[in-house]
């Protein structure tokens, strides 16, 4: 398959953040893709000023890191033809042995981690706190167990349960199954009900690696729009009735990545319709107890979805609320499609790991304190981030959040894609809004999480504010002056 000229530069991820002249570190990287198989014999290259643009870097560059691999013998260049990869390049696998791969920059940046970037793609707590290493201490394993629970143990299946009945939603512990985070339950749930061309109902934008998994089963998506409000969802009824999707996945509390809350009346119009048609319906709940507005400590975490259906899916997880280290999430749904769920997990992993669930369960019975600590430090995040991008970069639209871990910010002019590139050679990871976006829009939009310590995020936004004036010449100085109340407008 020939990647897009987007899913290239993607592909390529970090390839300026080594040591080197620019145009060597490319060809490394090409010449990597090339040997791995991801371009394959006779694969198109896009021309030298389309990519020299995608990546900001200078038409030479692109010149230079072309003609190295062509003397390697890895890429032929013809006038009139363009650049392919040298048909004697590595093979890619027999059809049907093909895999689908990441080429999502957010998932890019932990594979290939450096010490000299600061991650700000990747929304995940930096260290766990301190009552999960408490937890692990206390930690005392079954001494008759054979450790094997495909649906997750039973006393951690109890916990979830009584979570949701505290937020307003009866379950029973049949209706939960435990996961290996979040991420597995999405990819489970995808397995299980998207077969290849089905179509799939999703916000635009979107959690990136959520559209990862839809790519990867080979759906239809039906991009929705997110507007000020959280979903369209007069648009997703229409969507629904025209197309009846075979899954519809939202994340309607603290929307992942613009941080919208859909409004409880538009919660039930959604569920009613996705009940009317047929649909299954995905509430993404990872975020919704992040709320900077509401007492952490209550566990309330508003209203989710469930409880304006029966049939509502709900999909959480601990991974932000304690450590993305501990790789506890659940699946809360009707007990039979639990059941159907559990036995496809038995026969990809045969349950999670079983001290992880322990002492998630251990947690989740003394959850407020951990979820208080936990949201205080976001909050001043938060806070922190949004002053130093008012203080450096006062052209950028950055509203306030009222929840999660993120902000959704707007470029004056430009593209997220291309000013990345500039970003991570000045040593910080951002992710472009068009990499969530299946729509094709957001594209003057970045992602920004707030998670570092203070002095990092200062640091971070540094070097944000010296990638833009390398990227808009003289913005800066344009800017200066300008009241940084002008970032205060929201979305």
């Amino acid at each position: 398959m020939t990647p897009t000229l987007q899913e290239l530069v993607a592909w390529l991820g970090r390839w300026s953040a080594g040591r080197g002249p620019l145009y060597l570190l490319l060809a490394a990287r090409i010449r990597q893709l090339v040997d791995e198989g991801l371009l394959p014999p006779g694969a198109p290259l896009p021309p030298d000023r389309r990519l020299a643009t995608a990546l900001s870097v200078g038409r030479t560059t692109v010149v230079a890191a072309y003609e190295t691999l062509r003397q390697e013998g890895r890429l032929v260049r013809r006038q009139g033809s363009g650049t392919r990869v040298a048909p004697a390049a590595l093979a890619p696998p027999p059809p049907g042995q093909r895999v689908t791969e990441t080429s999502n920059p957010m998932f890019l940046h932990l594979l290939e981690p450096s010490d000299d970037v600061l991650l700000l793609s990747c929304a995940a707590p930096p260290a766990p706190p301190p009552a999960l290493a408490e937890a692990y201490a206390r930690l005392e394993l079954p001494a008759h167990d054979l450790g094997y629970h495909p649906a997750g143990l039973p006393a951690l299946r109890s916990a979830i349960a009584r979570r949701y009945g505290r937020r307003g939603v009866p379950t029973d512990p049949a209706q939960v199954l435990v996961t290996t985070g979040a991420q597995q339950a999405i990819g489970l749930l995808t397995r299980l009900l998207v077969a290849p061309g089905d179509g799939v109902l999703v916000e635009a934008p979107s959690y990136p690696g959520a559209l990862d998994l839809f790519r990867e089963a080979a759906a239809v998506p039906h991009p929705v729009p997110v507007g000020p409000d959280g979903l369209d969802v007069a648009e997703a009824v229409r969507v629904m009735a025209r197309h009846r999707p075979a899954l519809a996945y939202v994340i309607p509390r603290f929307h992942n990545p613009t941080g919208t809350v859909l409004p409880p009346l538009l919660g039930r119009r959604l569920v009613a319709a996705a009940e009317e048609h047929g649909v299954p319906l995905i509430d993404d709940e990872v975020l919704a107890e992040l709320d900077f507005g509401a007492d952490p400590g209550s566990g309330d975490g508003g209203p989710p979805l469930s409880s304006y259906g029966t049939e509502v899916i709900g999909v959480g997880s601990l991974s932000k609320a304690v450590w993305g280290g501990l790789r506890v999430g659940w699946v809360r749904g009707p007990a039979p499609l639990i059941a159907r769920l559990a036995r496809l997990k038995a026969l990809h992993d045969l349950g999670s790991d079983v001290p992880s669930q322990l002492v998630a369960t251990r947690l989740l019975d003394g959850f407020a304190p951990v979820l208080r600590s936990r949201v205080a430090e976001l909050r001043a995040g938060h806070d922190h981030l949004r002053a130093e991008l008012a203080r450096r970069l006062p052209d950028w639209h950055c509203p306030p959040a009222a929840g999660g871990q993120t902000l959704w910010v707007r470029l004056p002019y430009g593209d997220g894609v291309s000013f990345a590139q500039i970003a991570l050679r000045h040593g910080v990871a951002v992710l472009p809004g068009s990499t969530m976006d299946a729509l094709g829009g957001s594209t003057r939009r970045l992602r920004l999480h707030f998670l570092l310590p203070p002095a990092t995020l200062t640091e971070a936004v540094d070097r944000l504010a010296s990638a833009w004036a390398e990227y808009a010449p003289g913005a800066a100085g344009r800017a200066e002056g300008r009241p940084a109340a002008l970032n205060a407008i929201t979305v």
